[in-house]
């Protein structure tokens, strides 16, 4: 795969598809730039070769063409803040004015199209909309590892209507992938995962993959009720998937025989509602009282994890450990953070993977304290699973 450092931009036109789909409030003000601040130096360095640079994105879900809130009208401010130099935009991303405005561009300048998802034709991986998208440039630069599991138009099939000189990865998809075959591949141990979120369901092939090479995997989270649930403990009302406590009780099995230190909470901060100001309580993650749920990890498991953690050289991190969105029952999920950071300054290497753990990482100011923040999600948990993604394989050749 060719990298931009192999590659000099200098009079060239460069088609650079990122991933500026960043939350924006009910004002449409960005309420979270990381996106945009990690493609900078792909962008910069494009510009300090003496080339020009046309931004390809999609923002949200938009159903049935376009709509103010999904505009990327509202990124060219920050954009141009962020670049130190104006931005022109293009209504459009075929019509007239988007092909005059990509032809004029000079050495040096930048032009954001609009967002990519107001044309059906991008998701559905559509040909010909990939080829009218490959002529506006000369290179084509995917440094979208965040939508790099999608075979959209502009991920993965515009690629291959470009010479295969002129497919380079930038600096966010060749870090993404680097950093995530560092823990895959070559761990330094002991190397712990900590599993987080919802569900089970949403983690099952990973977890999978993971019992092959880690020491210990924690996890916490709504998911860690469904395996109390399977231990035949009382969860209360916490959340269950009640069709998956045979798959639970499988992964412990799997775990024990290939030596893997599965730990579960052994504690929960419970509540009678699922509300910031609800009464709220300690109890056992196996004696929950029957009206109650659990929000968060307890002060125990807290501890527990975070002695694992700090003891480890390898750390993976993918969900956060409560309802972290509620300051309530944020307290675990900052537990693991800090000891994190701790043990990242103490040498571990430490990856987060993205989506809710990347932004309780930002939220609580340890975004500088951990080796390496995806900006994946899905993403990097399907290529943490073994799968092919489309992106990838199309800037190889595949």
């Amino acid at each position: 795969m060719k990298t931009l450092d192999q590659y000099n931009f200098a009079g060239k036109k460069a088609v650079v598809r990122v991933d500026f789909n960043v939350p924006l409030d009910s004002d449409l003000r960005i309420t979270d730039d990381t996106r945009i601040r990690a493609a900078t130096p792909t962008v910069k360095k494009i510009l300090a070769d003496g080339g020009s640079v046309i931004l390809l994105s999609h923002m949200g879900r938009p159903k049935g063409g376009p709509d103010k809130k999904n505009s990327l009208r509202n990124l060219v401010l920050r954009l141009q803040q962020e670049y130190g130099q104006e931005v022109k935009f293009a209504d459009d991303v075929l019509g007239q004015e988007a092909a005059q405005m990509a032809a004029s561009l000079q050495p040096g300048e930048i032009l954001l199209l609009e967002n990519l998802r107001f044309y059906a034709e991008e998701e559905k991986g559509d040909e010909a909309f990939a080829e009218k998208l490959a002529r506006l440039g000369d290179v084509y630069v995917n440094d979208a590892f965040g939508a790099a599991h999608r075979r959209h138009a502009s991920t993965a099939v515009m690629a291959h209507h470009f010479t295969p000189e002129n497919r380079v990865a930038g600096y966010v998809m060749q870090g993404e992938l680097e950093n995530a075959k560092r823990v895959l591949d070559h761990a330094e141990r002991p190397f712990t995962a900590i599993m987080g979120g919802a569900k089970i369901s949403d983690k099952i092939q990973i977890i999978e993959q993971l019992l092959d090479k880690v020491d210990n995997l924690l996890i916490g989270g709504g998911m860690s009720y469904t395996f109390a649930k399977a231990e035949g403990g009382q969860i209360g009302n916490s959340l269950l998937e009640g069709d998956k406590m045979d798959m639970a009780l499988d992964l412990m099995r799997k775990a024990k025989e290939k030596g893997v230190n599965l730990v579960l909470p052994v504690d929960s901060i419970i509540a009678n509602q699922f509300a910031n100001d609800a009464d709220i309580d300690v109890a056992g993650s196996h004696s929950i009282p029957a009206t109650w749920m659990g929000l968060d990890i307890g002060p125990e498991t807290r501890e527990l994890f975070a002695e694992i953690i700090r003891n480890s050289k390898t750390i993976l991190w993918n969900g956060p450990m409560g309802v972290f969105e509620m300051s309530n029952f944020s307290v675990g999920t900052e537990f693991v953070a800090r000891a994190i950071a701790e043990a990242t300054e103490n040498g571990a290497f430490s990856l987060i993977g993205g989506g809710d753990s990347a932004a309780a990482v930002n939220q609580l100011g340890f975004a500088d304290k951990v080796s390496y923040i995806s900006t994946g999600g899905g993403a990097l948990l399907e290529y943490m699973e073994g799968k092919e993604l489309p992106g990838v394989a199309a800037l190889e050749g595949r």
